[in-house]
């Protein structure tokens, strides 16, 4: 990484989300409850998944992967930023920058794969119900999800290997809360054409065929439930849609602003706030949105709740019993 008379930078100072020194604690406690619920809640779909027969299709099973891969993604940012607040010098190794770097675009993409995946299993349910559970078989949906996996950590090795060509002589000082593309870019002394040409070229790949992909299976899932013939049917069917809308609208929607608007309206303190969305924020409400807006969800949760308290209510009123 150095060349030259270049001293290789062996870490950076990170600017944070706000440089003002009242807003520390206040944004600490904001961003640790978000990243408390973002646990909880993700992994608590993942168990309620795992433990409910009735949970056990291949809808839930993207599910249960997208609420895995929302725990790492929001757990390779949040715990560094957190400490950040509270820290006089906001510091991170070159090691563990490329370490956050290699892990953001690995669980990055495979959320985005992911929600193109869950798209195509709502028009093979809804488009073709009779043979859903022979084309999304046990074997096909762990291909998919697979393929998502790799694809995502072949993105990252070839994002992460076009940075370390990269040289930092000038400065260390990283404006931004973690280690983003855009801001390392930014900051590199050497010729970064290459890097930015990769980023635009499998960025957009990426995003062309995932949008595409959940545009053409929405298109075919509205043209079929336009055709049921029954109010209560075409109900059902949208309503088992619109969780994903929603949370394919946040993701992809912040994804467009950060990296594909023009280049003159581009702010580093802009990127700051939409990567705040994207990166804590989002990992937080996709459990949220699935959970308050299904109805098996709920039911499930609330049996497990159920099953979860009985005893302790049987031995309160034994007890009660021989008090008496």
């Amino acid at each position: 990484m150095a060349g030259g008379n270049c001293t290789a930078v062996t870490e950076f100072i990170l600017t944070g989300v706000t440089d003002h020194p009242e807003l520390q604690v206040p944004l600490f406690v904001v961003f640790l409850v978000i990243y408390v619920i973002t646990l909880v809640w993700n992994l608590g779909m993942t168990v309620l998944i795992r433990i409910d027969p009735h949970l056990h299709t291949p809808m839930y099973f993207f599910l249960k992967n997208l609420s895995l891969v929302d725990v790492c993604y929001s757990t390779v940012i949040t715990p560094k930023m957190l400490m950040s607040f509270l820290a006089e010098r906001k510091a991170i190794s070159y090691t563990a920058c490329i370490i956050q770097y290699f892990s953001f675009i690995l669980f990055a993409i495979s959320e985005c794969l992911l929600l193109a995946v869950m798209a195509y299993d709502r028009y093979v349910a809804i488009c073709n119900p009779l043979l859903y559970m022979v084309i999304m078989s046990p074997k096909h949906c762990l291909l998919l999800v697979a393929g998502s996996y790799l694809w995502a950590f072949l993105n990252s090795v070839i994002h992460t290997s076009g940075l370390l060509r990269l040289s930092y002589c000038n400065s260390n000082i990283l404006n931004h809360f973690f280690c983003d593309s855009n801001p390392l870019l930014k900051l590199s002394s050497s010729g970064t054409s290459v890097n930015q040409l990769l980023v635009f070229l499998f960025g957009s790949l990426i995003e062309v065929i995932s949008i595409v992909t959940i545009l053409i299976s929405y298109i075919f899932v509205i043209v079929t439930v336009l055709q049921i013939r029954s109010t209560e049917g075409r109900r059902k069917a949208f309503y088992t849609c619109t969780s994903h809308l929603m949370a394919v609208s946040m993701f992809h929607g912040t994804i467009l602003f950060m990296y594909f608007r023009p280049s003159a309206s581009y702010s580093l303190d802009t990127d700051k706030m939409a990567s705040v969305f994207y990166t804590v924020v989002i990992p937080m409400l996709n459990p949220l949105i699935y959970s308050l807006r299904n109805k098996d969800v709920k039911d499930s949760l609330r049996k497990t709740i159920t099953l979860a308290l009985t005893p302790v209510l049987h031995q309160n009123e034994m007890s009660k019993g021989i008090c008496n």
